[in-house]
């Protein structure tokens, strides 16, 4: 019997970053905020109330704020800098190379707003290339949680981990259904369904709509694995190779453009190790635009609609 996962309330997953940061910092008094004017939309304003003197509000000044972040690192801080992924990655780029990647600076890069489900503030605030340009990095983890509790989660693993991270989450409130009181282990993906078919891959806000595709391909007589890949690197090869050499086909989904994201990672590493049709589920070489977030999901066919014939297709091509 497949296990079923049961939403228990949408809840934004930027919340469960300002509730990780929150949980974190009270326990370790190195933690430190900085924000590019954006607290709110960060949900850091209850850090800031509890301690205004490890919070540094650097203005829409974000390349300054990941070089103050940097320089704090080096002093044994534990930096956590946010603003929108659309501002914290391109526009700062030279200065996470050079600052926090290069020197293997313990900064967390809290990256909110990050995909098209940003919604109606349209394509200069979305950021659909994020992953593709933090993966690229050496010495750069990059984690993009479910729901709301895996982003609490994952949150404070960020904090607890030695190095660069850049933490991608989301506005929308979207189903909040993986356990409150889960443990978060960096690099280690999680089989949420069990399946011999097929194996859908997802991350981030696609895992839901994975497991939906899932219940309703079984009902198609259809066994999908589900396997949600919170960090995107290092990537869990170990359970990509393992699930395909099981089920003989893949699915990956995630809210990113194609080129750069987890399909491709998904991609190469079958190809290295165990060779296996796949269709990718993700953003073709567009940028977004405005609209509700449903409406975008939709529209850019990243739901479960898609995810089922997608699965279709890459069993159909199994053993040509």
């Amino acid at each position: 019997m497949k296990k079923e996962y049961i939403n228990s309330g949408n809840k934004d997953t930027r919340s469960g970053f300002g509730a990780g940061l929150y949980e974190a910092a009270s326990r370790n008094q190195e933690i430190i905020a900085l924000c590019a004017d954006l607290a709110g939309s960060l949900k850091m304003e209850k850090f800031a109330e509890a301690w205004p003197e490890r919070f540094i509000q650097c203005g829409i000044a974000e390349a300054n704020m990941i070089g103050v972040a940097a320089g704090a690192a080096l002093t044994g801080k534990i930096p956590f800098a946010g603003s929108f992924a659309e501002f914290i990655t391109g526009r700062v780029y030279d200065q996470i190379r050079q600052e926090v990647a290069y020197g293997n600076t313990n900064v967390k890069i809290a990256a909110s707003h990050a995909g098209i489900t940003l919604g109606e503030d349209g394509a200069t605030h979305q950021t659909m290339e994020d992953i593709a340009l933090m993966r690229v990095l050496p010495n750069m983890t990059v984690i993009n949680p479910c729901d709301y509790n895996q982003t609490k989660a994952a949150t404070i693993a960020a904090a607890e981990y030695d190095g660069p991270v850049y933490l991608r989450f989301g506005r929308p409130s979207v189903p909040n259904f993986t356990p409150e009181d889960q443990t978060f282990e960096i690099g280690k993906a999680l089989k949420l369904v069990e399946g011999s078919d097929v194996t859908i891959f997802a991350t981030g806000h696609l895992v839901w709509e994975a497991l939906q595709a899932a219940t309703e391909l079984e009902k198609e007589g259809i066994s999908a694995e589900v396997i949600d890949i919170h960090t995107i690197k290092p990537l869990d090869t170990e359970a990509v190779i393992a699930s395909v050499a099981r089920t003989g086909a893949a699915v990956s989904a995630e809210e990113h453009l194609i080129a750069g994201g987890l399909g491709e990672l998904i991609a190469g590493t079958l190809s290295r190790n165990n060779p296996a049709p796949l269709e990718i589920v993700a953003v073709d070489d567009k940028f977004g635009q405005s609209g509700s977030p449903a409406e975008l999901m939709k529209a850019y066919g990243l739901d479960a609609a898609h995810i089922i014939e997608a699965a279709k297709r890459a069993i159909g091509r199994k053993n040509r």
